[in-house]
């Protein structure tokens, strides 16, 4: 026997699917293409590999670090990297003539 709906929990945007639902739903191909033209439909829906290219790619360096320097980054949680690079910006704004000959 079916659960007796919580009339609280009912949302009528975005009401539960049903199997019914499921048997009407149609492909993105097909629905985009109504709706955006086929050509559209084709680019939105090409499978993305990676990060996307960036204008200014990050490069990849290795960096020793003495270990009190990279605990104290690393003790703020995710995103450590970050903010190393952006103490490193804010150290070349304040010394501005640094790898100059």
């Amino acid at each position: 026997m079916p659960r007796k709906p919580n009339p609280e929990r009912i949302d009528a945007d975005a009401p539960e699917a049903t199997e019914e639902w499921f048997a009407q739903a149609r492909p993105a191909a097909d629905v985009l293409a109504e709706i955006m033209g086929v050509t559209v439909a084709k680019e939105m829906l090409k499978p993305k590999r990676g990060r996307p290219s960036s204008a200014k790619p990050k490069e990849h360096v290795n960096i020793r670090l003495d270990a009190d320097v990279l605990g104290a980054f690393k003790e703020g949680g995710a995103g450590w990297q970050t903010r190393i690079n952006r103490a490193l910006r804010d150290w070349l704004k304040t010394h501005p003539d640094t790898g100059k000959a």
